[in-house]
């Protein structure tokens, strides 16, 4: 059974079940469903803890020892089992499936690992834990959902946000969801009235948005130059190298060129994607991106991708980061809609 992270409350009032397994790279979303966990079974009297931590050289036999060596007064139990990044291996996945088969009496096993790719959750062991309990995905919460889940959290702190201070603080903390946690602590300790304005978020709030080379190439993929130019100053100033950045240009650009020359030929979008091997989610990216560009601009953009790996290289003079703000702004469509007007 899968819950969301914004689920997970009313699932845990609801009752409790004998397994979870929380799973993701969003560190604070995997923390506070853990937690939240934790303290749903100590309120159902399961107040003894027994934590595992699976480090190089585990011996998955001692879930199962754990699981068993029960004295006959002992209460209710959490067994807390933390993967961290590691891979449970031949054993572990042994181990895990033959628990899901059989679950603990008066138990609940509580897993936390990081990031599982699709592979993984096609295992036979995740399919195991899957059916016997609930899984709980601790994902990136994305830049098209970012501006809702502030505005939650800031509605159950007690503050009346403008729509106004709920985007200023999405653009302030935007990819780094542990410091808009406490931003909005910040800001529920600070603010007087249970108003927040653009003035009061202005007032408290730091930078602290954290973006990757495939955020700018994103932003410029939607058309959108502004962002374009906040991600690559935000890039430049955490030390990225440039080389990174001109590299994850080029790869969309690339694709970018073979999907316009498709698609002058003759030949369906959707079958030159899937030719592709574009993922179901950058579809709509690919596809916004080509209503403004034609097989020319992605040519004249895979020659400017070609200069700027020669700047970076320093065989000729100029700035790499002028020439990619360029490059990206480009494929914004900000230089075509100039010519055009």
């Amino acid at each position: 059974m899968r819950v969301r992270p914004d689920q997970l409350a009313a699932h845990l009032r609801k009752t409790l079940a004998p397994l979870y397994l929380v799973f993701g790279e969003e560190p604070l979303q995997s923390q506070e469903a853990a937690d939240a966990i934790r303290a749903a079974a100590c309120e159902r009297g399961y107040d003894e803890r027994d934590c595992l931590t699976v480090e190089t050289g585990f011996d998955w036999g001692t879930l199962r020892q754990r699981a068993a060596s029960r004295s006959l007064f002992a209460g209710r139990r959490l067994l807390d089992l933390r993967l961290g990044n590691a891979k449970p291996g031949d054993a572990g996945a042994k181990a895990l499936a033959d628990y899901a088969a059989r679950p603990a009496d008066d138990t609940v096993l509580l897993i936390t690992t990081g990031k599982l790719d699709w592979q993984t959750q096609k295992s036979r062991w995740f399919a195991a834990l899957d059916g016997a309990g609930v899984m709980v995905q601790a994902a990136p919460v994305e830049a098209g959902q970012l501006s809702n889940w502030i505005d939650r959290r800031l509605r159950n702190r007690g503050l009346n946000p403008t729509p106004e201070a709920v985007n200023l603080l999405g653009e302030r903390v935007e990819g780094n969801l542990l410091a808009a946690a406490q931003e909005i602590e910040k800001l529920a300790l600070l603010v007087d009235s249970r108003e927040l304005t653009v003035e009061a978020v202005l007032a408290a709030v730091g930078d602290s948005a954290r973006y990757s080379i495939y955020d700018w190439v994103d932003a410029a993929l939607l058309g959108k130059p502004e962002r374009v130019t906040r991600i690559l100053d935000v890039l430049r100033g955490e030390g990225v190298e440039p080389v990174l950045v001109n590299w994850a240009l080029h790869q969309e650009v690339r694709r970018l060129a073979i999907l316009a020359f498709a698609r002058d030929h003759g030949q369906a979008l959707e079958a030159a994607l899937a030719e592709q091997k574009v993922w179901e989610k950058r579809k709509p990216l690919m596809r916004q991106a080509l209503q403004r560009l034609n097989l020319g601009d992605c040519r004249h953009l895979l020659r400017a991708c070609a200069q700027t790996d020669r700047l970076i290289k320093g065989a000729e003079a100029g700035s790499p980061w002028d020439a990619l703000l360029g490059n990206g702004l480009r494929l914004a469509g900000l230089e075509l809609l100039a010519a055009a007007g």
